[in-house]
């Protein structure tokens, strides 16, 4: 069991897991340095907390927040994910971390920290592509990424690493760039922000008006953020998940 109790300002010592495809970043308030370990190929929920208890053993933290690839509903994954091993839809979150957790899309927690106000599209370009939608404070996770795009491929198989690599740069950067297109039309949103690792494929004369690059640590900023009073929790349809 890991446990915290010191505490911020705000009455909270959070603790943000970003699980991504490549690594589990890790951060929590009181500005320590992020720290990160190899996702290991088939991870399982019991196989993360050991390698988090390994990674951090001298931080502090009596909320948690987790970034999870997949959808979340009822703040739990709605199902197992597609790059990591079972057991994530009935893991007890809060027995493992010993504390409240609020768990969340990883696209919707970079996703909240990148939000400046507005209506705010928010697309990671990663290993796959994540989608959110932050209307006026209200976060919504979506999964169009698994829609039809081109060629009988979805959109997070022609956008995500195994599309980049099988298109090569200039084709993918093209349907990026299409698909920004027509999310805006469809979406209208004030703005949009590209996160993930290949946002970084573009420079800012690439990015269409009112795109911008976003950064990796915004989900950071997120996981923090999911306590405020101003951004409930919610799941992946919407709903505001239960209070602690």
């Amino acid at each position: 069991m890991l446990t915290g109790v010191q505490r911020d300002r705000q009455g909270m010592k959070i603790l943000v897991v970003d699980i991504g495809g490549l690594s589990v970043k890790l951060a929590v308030t009181g500005g320590a340095q992020p720290r990160s370990f190899p996702t290991p190929p088939d991870m399982t929920p019991p196989q993360m907390m050991q390698a988090i208890g390994e990674t951090i053993p001298d931080w502090c933290y009596d909320h948690a927040s987790i970034g999870f690839p997949g959808p979340i509903r009822d703040n739990r994954p709605l199902r197992e994910p597609v790059n990591l091993g079972a057991g994530w839809v009935e893991f007890d979150y809060s027995a493992a971390f010993g504390c409240p957790v609020r768990l969340i899309n990883d696209a919707a927690m970079q996703a909240l920290g990148s939000y400046q106000g507005g209506n705010m599209l928010f697309l990671g370009l990663g290993t796959g592509l994540g989608t959110a939608l932050i209307h006026e404070g209200h976060i919504v996770p979506m999964e169009i990424a698994h829609l039809p795009f081109h060629d009988g491929r979805t959109y997070e198989q022609s956008l995500g690493k195994a599309g980049l690599d099988r298109a090569g740069l200039s084709n993918w950067k093209a349907q990026v760039l299409e698909t920004i297109a027509l999310f805006r039309y469809t979406l209208n949103p004030d703005y949009v922000v590209l996160g993930g690792g290949n946002t970084w494929k573009f420079d800012d004369t690439e990015l269409p008006e009112k795109v911008y690059h976003g950064d990796n640590d915004n989900a950071f900023t997120g996981g923090f953020r999911l306590w405020e009073p101003a951004y409930p929790a919610v799941d992946s349809v919407g709903t505001p998940s239960a209070p602690d």
